[in-house]
């Protein structure tokens, strides 16, 4: 289970770089990520300049923790259904007179363009943040700093749990795949949808049983419903509270600026 957990695919987010960025207590990074994400998402979306100024924000951050911008990018695919389902706002929004625009011999709503504008401006921001969090901290890290922010302790756990036994399931899966393909299955069409289907039960079957097992070992092992501290968090200095406050402090700069649609 050890070996297992050191090589989950949660922990390859990890980008180790010596910088500011990475030194920072997790519990002030996560502060500083959802503030940043909460004035980001308070801005009226017709105040675009305001939208260049946050990716600015956020490629500083990237540039000053040494992660390489084209990592950053390709996992912004993660936002992949966001831009399909903004994409289709354009079609899908009602429009009143006059509230038409063609664009390539296309006629598209024009609240539809600015709802797909501001679903996508809000989201790719939100995704680059996060990004940039995981990147810069590690997972037992963000637990950590979880606990020191007073989140419900049964919630840092169940988070615990699906990411030391998410590469598990991820292998169980992979298993079940390699011994399709060894039998001559291949999904080719809706006609194979049922043998997917009944893998997924299958692994949900599986997995339930296994969270039983691991359930009732931590039972025998005198489990009262919290976990033993792994090391000690120290509290964060004002200095580095300061420097985590950076990030939101400008965006709510700008915020203010910008409170108002152009």
């Amino acid at each position: 289970m050890g070996a297992g957990h050191r090589h989950s695919p949660t922990h390859r987010l990890h980008i180790p770089r010596r910088s500011a960025v990475h030194a920072l207590p997790a519990h002030c990074k996560l502060v500083a990520v959802f503030c940043f994400v909460l004035v980001v998402v308070t801005t009226p979306g017709g105040a675009v300049w305001a939208f260049v100024l946050y990716a600015a924000l956020l490629a500083a951050v990237t540039a000053v923790a040494r992660i390489p911008p084209a990592t950053v990018l390709t996992r912004l695919l993660v936002e992949a259904p966001f831009v399909v389902f903004a994409l289709l706002l354009p079609f899908t929004v009602p429009a009143g007179p006059g509230e038409r625009v063609t664009v390539l011999g296309l006629t598209l709503s024009e609240p539809g363009l600015w709802g797909a504008w501001n679903i996508l401006a809000k989201a790719t921001l939100g995704v680059a943040a996060s990004v940039l969090l995981a990147a810069t901290t590690e997972i037992r890290a963000l637990l950590l700093g979880l606990e020191r922010l007073r989140l419900p302790p049964l919630l840092v756990q169940i988070a615990s749990f699906m990411i030391r036994y998410g590469d598990v399931v991820a292998d169980d899966l992979r298993r079940m795949a390699v011994a399709r393909r060894s039998r001559g299955f291949e999904a080719r069409g809706p006609r194979h949808w049922g043998v997917l289907a009944k893998t997924a039960g299958a692994l949900f079957i599986r997995t339930y049983e296994r969270g039983e097992r691991v359930h009732l070992a931590m039972l025998s092992r005198g489990y009262t419903g919290t976990m033993p501290a792994l090391r000690p968090d120290a509290a964060a200095t004002r200095a580095q509270w300061t420097y985590a406050a950076a990030l939101p402090a400008a965006a709510l700069a700008v915020r203010l600026l910008g409170g108002n649609p152009l």
